[in-house]
């Protein structure tokens, strides 16, 4: 199955955000960042979901807090990790209440990201001890896996993107948790987990640690059932558009992809988002 990230689009409500991808053919539609919070969100979703017939999921950042934050469950900050443990036991009874089944969420950071430098180059911070990190998220992950398992979702751990120019300000030091196979398979050795690949995320991250993509795409892929797409120069991760003929189609269509999620979160347009379901559907038909 095929859905949309209502980050695609640009609302403050998410009422809007639905509306608009409803209005373009869409029913399949994952909740994710990029609105505010307002009174009654709940009750607007599912009067859509009723109208339209729809399936949600949700993703990450949503339901949007009251008060930004950047979510983190490997923080060693207590404020920080109990907020976003709270947010994340939100978003996983909100998917219950939705008829959602999965709900996914990025690993962790080995250091705190202030809510001003989201999606840009990182500034000098001191980083956590990187066990102490990757113990905390565990501990968050297996209370969360208690709650998921009550509401019937099963939650699915993102790979982060590592880009070029934050390996940079930390002189080639990984500063995210789970941005490769190795690092998949380490925290697999520590807890039991589904993964949530995003596709564009391991191009940047790749290129970043001198891997190579086909590679890690060809073994994340077989290791996920939960999959974003977008593209990207493998530089930063820019969401754009699948085109017809790019490498990554060729690698997409070079793997087994049957009986998987799909979430395009494409922010070049309305019409490439349309195009680049109509590629993926091409892929999967094939």
């Amino acid at each position: 199955m095929i859905y949309v990230s209502s980050s695609c689009v640009r609302h403050s409500k998410i009422k809007e955000s639905v509306q608009e991808l409803v209005d373009n053919g869409f029913k399949n539609i994952e909740l994710s960042g990029g609105t505010e919070y307002y009174e009654g969100f709940e009750e607007d979703l599912l009067e859509l979901k009723d109208r339209y017939s729809l399936n949600y999921l949700c993703h990450n950042y949503f339901p949007p807090p009251k008060k930004h934050l950047v979510l983190n469950l490997a923080s060693l900050n207590d404020d920080i990790f109990s907020q976003t443990f709270e947010h994340f036991s939100k978003s996983i009874k909100l998917s219950h209440k939705l008829g959602a089944s999965v709900f996914g969420f990025h690993a962790g950071f080995f250091l705190d990201i202030k809510v001003s430098e989201i999606g840009k180059k990182l500034s000098k911070s001191r980083l956590f001890d990187k066990s102490e990190a990757i113990r905390r998220f565990c501990d968050g992950f297996i209370k969360l896996q208690e709650i998921a398992d009550k509401a019937s979702v099963k939650l699915h751990v993102e790979n982060n993107v590592y880009s070029f120019s934050n390996s940079q300000t930390y002189n080639r030091e990984n500063i995210f948790m789970l941005t490769d196979s190795s690092d998949y398979l380490e925290l697999k050795k520590l807890m039991k987990f589904n993964l949530l690949l995003d596709v564009a995320h391991l191009k940047v991250s790749a290129h970043t640690l001198n891997l190579d993509f086909e590679t890690e795409l060809r073994f994340m892929i077989k290791e996920s059932n939960y999959i974003h797409i977008s593209d990207n120069d493998a530089l930063h991760d820019l969401n754009n558009s699948l085109a017809t003929k790019s490498n990554l189609v060729e690698l997409l269509k070079s793997n087994d992809l049957k009986d998987k999620i799909f979430t395009l979160e494409i922010y070049d347009g309305m019409q490439s988002i349309k195009n680049t379901n109509e590629i993926l559907i091409g892929i999967l038909d094939d």
